[in-house]
């Protein structure tokens, strides 16, 4: 029996006519589809091109995430400048006009989710596609992987940066103005204050907390819209007020960035995220023990 994959089913339009792709596709829907021209699988998270050599979707891409956001001695989950991401991008047979599907396997959805938003940052955002469930699901599903490389030339893409990831001072900003609502992304007992290892204990002070792994089941998919829903309403209830994500490092915040988006928040993410807020004495945090 074919797995059924909750997604949203959100319309939205492109300035010039063109239906934005949904933001969670299932196996079924990419199926459907895989034969578009413009279509580009990407399969990435957390392996090495030999994974991907032993099976992937038909047509599928190899995208290292370090390729877009890389670790330095400095700080985890670096954004890669728009000159590299161009080169990037374009070497993966990226155009201006392609529908991308970023598919990951097994536990590796909060990369996945990562390689998301970097997409959406660089200019890319409406045209980007997560499969629920990854390659898991799709074979699940009963469609085929294969051993075949993709053939594909070279894109013409060019990133461009499109302030979907910010920084503290921007937070600083729209907690004193009150314009953006600041949600910490980690389990609830590091938002309340429990040991961490980092310099200062606790969250963000003012921040709400939507915890990532609440979004993703046992299947490694992303929760029916209907769950979501509820989970995102509780704490953020006004749907047109922007959302600024953060958890430790940039990464698994990219969860509830994919989530908000596919329920119709206006997102954006706190790169340096506790890594860089907890080792700031000025800035505000606070505790709930």
């Amino acid at each position: 029996m074919k797995k059924i994959i909750g997604i949203c089913l959100l319309s939205f339009y492109f300035p010039f006519g063109h239906a934005q792709q949904p933001v969670l596709v299932s196996p079924q829907w990419l199926n459907e589809n895989l034969k578009d021209p413009n279509l580009v699988i990407l399969y990435t998270g957390f392996v090495i091109k030999a994974d991907y050599d032993r099976e992937h979707i038909e047509g599928s891409r190899f995208l290292w995430p370090e390729w877009l956001a890389f670790n330095t001695p400095e700080a985890s989950m670096v954004s890669a400048d728009t000159k590299t991401a161009t080169k990037v991008l374009q070497n993966l047979g990226i155009n201006k006009n392609s529908k991308i599907v970023i598919c990951h396997r097994g536990g590796d959805v909060t990369i996945a989710a990562r390689m998301f938003l970097s997409l959406e940052h660089y200019g890319l955002k409406g045209q980007v596609s997560f499969l629920n469930g990854g390659i898991e699901a799709w074979k699940e599903a009963g469609y085929f992987v294969t051993t075949k490389t993709a053939v594909y030339k070279k894109g013409n893409f060019i990133a461009t940066d499109n302030t979907l990831l910010v920084n503290k001072n921007y937070v600083l900003y729209v907690l004193q103005k009150k314009s953006a609502e600041v949600v910490d992304a980690r389990l609830k007992r590091f938002y309340d204050g429990d040991p961490t290892g980092y310099p200062r204990e606790g969250h963000i002070f003012g921040a709400k907390n939507i915890p990532y792994p609440d979004m993703i089941d046992s299947t490694n998919s992303i929760k029916p819209v209907s769950i979501l829903e509820k989970k995102f309403s509780i704490v953020l209830p006004d749907k047109n007020k922007e959302v600024v994500v953060y958890c430790f490092t940039g990464q698994t915040a990219s969860v509830d960035y994919l989530v908000g988006r596919s329920l119709g928040y206006s997102m954006k993410l706190y790169d340096g995220s506790m890594q860089e807020w907890s080792r700031d004495e000025k800035l505000p945090m606070e505790k709930m023990k």
